[in-house]
This record gives C-alpha cells, sequence and structure tokens, in this order.
C-alpha cells in the first residue's frame, strides 16, 4: 500500500525558520568564524539552506554515524561510518542535524567531539521532539521547529530512503 505525506510544516515557514535561525547564528558568532558539522545523510538539505544564509566565515564538514541495534530502535551503541576530515582544534563548531529524538547518538558524538578541543561546541537541529528525549544531557541550542512524535520526512528526513528531496516537513501515513 502506498504512503500518503500530509503536510505538517509548509516549504514557506521552513524557509523562513531557516533565515531567522542562521540570522541568531549570524549574530551570536559575530567577528567569529564557525565550523559547521553536517551529520549525514539526513543534515545535508538543512545545512546548505543554513550556510547560504550565514553572514559570518563558515567552513564544513562531514560526519556519518549510525546507531544499530536489533529492530527500529536504537540501541545507543554508536559507530562512526565517516569521521570529519579536518582537526577541531580551537574551532568554533556547531554540529548541523535534521532531527533530534532519543538524543542517544547526539550525546555520544558531543563527547567524542569535546575530546578533540574545539573551542566551543553547540547544536542545531531542524526539528526536535524532546518528549522522545532520553539523554537530558544533550542541550540543543538552535532549534527551528519543535514537533510532535510522528514520522516525519522532508528537507533531508526519509522513510526507506524515500521523500528526502521533499520541500517540507511532511508526516507518512499508512
Amino acid at each position: 500500500m502506498a504512503e500518503t505525506i500530509r503536510i505538517l510544516i509548509p516549504e514557506e515557514e521552513v524557509n523562513r525558520r531557516i533565515s531567522e535561525i542562521a540570522a541568531q547564528i549570524s549574530r551570536d558568532y559575530e567577528g567569529k568564524s564557525i565550523h559547521l558539522i553536517c551529520i549525514l545523510k539526513g543534515g545535508v538539505f538543512f545545512t546548505c539552506e543554513l550556510a547560504k544564509r550565514l553572514t559570518i566565515p563558515v567552513s564544513l564538514d562531514f560526519m556519518s554515524v549510525s546507531s544499530y541495534g536489533g529492530g527500529t530502535v536504537s540501541s545507543g551503541v554508536v559507530k562512526i561510518v565517516k569521521d570529519l576530515d579536518d582537526p577541531l582544534e580551537g574551532k568554533e563548531v556547531l554540529i548541523v542535524e535534521d532531527i533530534i529524538d532519543s538524543g542517544r547518538t547526539l550525546a555520544y558524538l558531543l563527547e567524542i567531539l569535546k575530546q578533540r578541543h574545539p573551542a566551543g561546541i553547540r547544536l542545531c537541529t531542524l526539528l526536535d521532539k524532546p518528549e522522545r528525549r532520553v539523554k537530558k544531557q544533550v542541550t540543543v541550542d538552535y532549534t527551528c521547529f519543535t514537533i510532535p512524535d510522528e514520522f516525519v520526512v522532508g528537507y533531508g528526513l526519509d522513510y526507506d530512503q524515500k521523500y528526502r528531496n521533499l520541500p517540507y516537513i511532511g508526516v507518512v501515513e499508512q
């Protein structure tokens, strides 16, 4: 049976909010440059749109991680599939994610990346599902949208590798 996608956040609203967050980040880092770490694959659409709107100097790197285990629930065990190309020492780092829910993967990543001695490290996400948060120590510094606990696609988020390219945030309905 084919899925239908209900629009949760329209494209215009997504674009407006990314511009607002980019302006806030640009103000917060005024006079500094920022090193964006895009968490692949889902974060790439948001990272590119965010980077285009920043008015401060930007460098960019990519990281791919997977939390694996039986079934559809993260085991909390994180494997780095693609590590960063550049060192972080002394850099102002902003991790850019598509969605944060349990926080398990990011809790692990934050610990690993802090050991690489950046000047500072903050977290930016397109979508946040705080009611699913297991790791309470994961603090999101910049959030575009707080959403209910629904399965969302679009703007980099996928369902079985489909729907990443949708220009809006949608909910998969069976």
